[in-house]
């Protein structure tokens, strides 16, 4: 398998690198990941109904305003770089 590593400067390994025909050929090598395949069912309709439409429309607000702190912090760590 054609594996590439990304690392820390320091060495220590964060993520593998699988190409995508090699991923797409797993579950026929190693049957027991079929079950790795898409869900049969979207997310949404999964979880559909646990908490309200409203607590449903908070939630999502609030995500994008962390998104958008996030972002922010993300380009001013870039700038002083």
């Amino acid at each position: 398998m054609d594996l590439q590593y990304i690392s820390y400067s320091e060495g220590r390994h964060t993520a593998v690198l699988i190409p995508i025909w090699e991923w797409n050929n797993l579950p026929t090598k190693y049957q027991d990941l079929k079950n790795l395949e898409k869900p049969k069912q979207k997310l949404s309709e999964k979880y559909k109904g646990v908490i309200s439409k409203e607590q449903g429309q908070n939630l999502n607000e609030h995500i994008k305003q962390m998104r958008s702190t996030v972002e922010f912090f993300d380009k001013t760590r870039r700038m002083m770089n």
